[in-house]
């Protein structure tokens, strides 16, 4: 028997809506549902019948908002952007004092700390809260990372944490065999409060600009493997799965093994060997890259996966330069070498993603000085470990680096990290070596091994740089031989300088 009114209500009946209004059910909460087209939210409701909670279609937005227990809990998971606005602006009249609007879209943290203060100033609370892990993650249990008021998250906190994706408890791994009408019980929730205003939103962005990192970086490997060793994807798929029992556990690692080991329905050839080399995005890699540049932070390794990934949209524009501009013939590696070329190509690979979450978490990390946060970086690796797309073995390595020392500078800096680097980096730097001598590109390994180059010098050359900008610019220098802070300036003779034409 349905209730009088729903626990919550979810609208945008997209795909992801759908998954995620029966992941509630599931769980015992009657959600309220609506849909711009009437017929689209008739047909949901008419083919999931018997969910735990119960789903009630709504035909108005009247009548939905009416439908929901009070103070209102209401999703929406629409388009970020206009239709965001737009959908809350239709809300915000029929709403009650107190009500929370949950926005669970790819929205961008700055439109939420702008949505969050807007409708605090009109009575009503607001949550920005990244969901993350595709269409399956949001059906049997995402990462959910809120943001907003904490009076906000202790009401949404019993439904967030009942459908969050959950992890063993000892071993941080992701506890499988979700299925409609029977979640997953026990187990560690991955979810947790962020911070306030955009916090949720931003910490959700920084997670998609590590994920363009891990894509790309295992693509690099692919491609090592494809042309230093002449490996057919079914070969490489097994070493994937191999490697997916290792350090590298983790769902990219799993999917791509499986990726390579899939045949194309219509030609039988190698799926991978079909699909057209020009990658898609959305913007929440560039969003990283540009909030990296904006605040000062090196995040090299995001900057370059987002590149690669422009790089491969001119495809027209590569074949034609193909035939133009030539590089080194590529030596094959021979097949006494191989085994060891695999196993060092699995060292860059973890080394370069060492340093690509080290430069994640650093971005967190001044963000909160930024905007005000307190963010807790052990718990946020916390709740990727299940139901993200990141998920991986590894990140439980980095929520004990900061069980070890919350106030943890840099990864790098980790005990773990900086052994397992130590260990692999003759390796790392033999593949970026041999990628170069034979000319295929791995913008994000040998970014990463610059970062990693670059942030243990004690000294690097911008001193040549800032005298430089002195020269031409008077821009000042600080000197080496007194406190930091103080500035001078020299006097360049004017004989040395460039003359301009009268």
């Amino acid at each position: 028997m349905s209730k009088t009114h729903s626990d919550i209500g979810l609208i945008g009946l997209a795909v992801m809506g759908q998954n995620l209004a029966l992941n509630i059910a599931d769980h015992g909460f009657q959600i309220s549902v609506y849909n711009r087209t009437v017929e689209k939210t008739e047909k949901f409701v008419a083919e999931n019948p018997n969910t735990p909670g119960g789903l009630v279609g709504t035909k108005t937005l009247e009548e939905f908002v009416q439908s929901i227990a009070l103070p209102r809990k209401i999703v929406i998971l629409v388009q970020a952007g206009k239709a965001t606005d737009a959908v809350i602006d239709g809300l915000l009249p029929l709403l009650a004092p107190n009500d929370i609007v949950i926005d669970g879209g790819n929205a961008l943290w700055t439109d939420t700390i702008r949505r969050e203060k807007a409708l605090k100033e009109k009575g009503f609370r607001f949550i920005g809260s990244g969901v993350s892990g595709g269409e399956e993650g949001a059906r049997f249990g995402p990462s959910l990372m809120p943001g907003g008021d904490k009076s906000s998250w202790d009401e949404l906190k019993p439904i967030w944490t009942a459908i969050a994706a959950k992890v063993d408890k000892k071993t941080g791994k992701p506890i499988a065999g979700a299925k409609p009408g029977k979640p997953v019980k026990g187990g560690v929730p991955c979810t947790t409060y962020i911070g306030e205003n955009g916090a949720g939103h931003y910490v959700k962005m920084v997670h998609n600009g590590i994920e363009y990192g891990d894509m790309q970086m295992i693509c690099e490997a692919y491609s090592l493997m494809s042309g230093l060793l002449g490996l057919k994807p079914a070969e490489m798929g097994e070493i994937f799965s191999t490697w997916n029992k290792g350090s590298l556990d983790s769902f990219l690692i799993e999917i791509t093994a499986d990726i390579l080991k899939q045949k194309d329905p219509v030609t039988k050839k190698p799926f991978v060997d079909i699909v057209l080399d020009t990658a898609g995005q959305k913007g929440t890699g560039k969003w990283t890259s540009v909030n990296a540049l904006d605040m000062g932070v090196p995040a090299p390794t995001v900057a370059e996966s987002v590149f690669a990934r422009c790089l491969s949209a001119i495809k027209d524009e590569r074949v034609a330069a193909s035939k133009v501009l030539k590089g080194p013939k590529i030596k094959k590696v021979s097949p006494a070498k191989k085994k060891a070329l695999i196993a060092a190509i699995h060292d860059a690979l973890y080394c370069s993603k060492i340093c690509s979450y080290a430069q994640g978490f650093q971005l967190m990390r001044t963000a909160q000085g930024e905007y005000g946060w307190k963010l807790n970086f052990g718990q946020i690796a916390q709740i990727f470990r299940g139901g993200c797309i990141i998920r991986a073995a590894f990140l439980q390595k980095i929520t004990e680096a900061y069980a070890r020392n919350p106030k943890l500078a840099n990864l790098l800096l980790d005990q773990y990290f900086n052994k397992t680097i130590q260990k692999a980096q003759t390796n790392w730097r033999k593949v970026i070596s041999l990628a170069v001598e034979n000319g295929i590109s791995v913008p994000t390994f040998s970014s990463a091994l610059s970062y990693y180059d670059g942030y243990r010098s004690a000294r690097l050359p911008a001193n040549l740089l800032q005298a430089q900008r002195d020269y031409f610019g008077a821009h000042t220098y600080e000197r080496v031989d007194t406190k930091r802070g103080k500035f001078f300036h020299i006097d360049w003779p004017e004989a040395s300088r460039p003359q301009l034409e009268a």
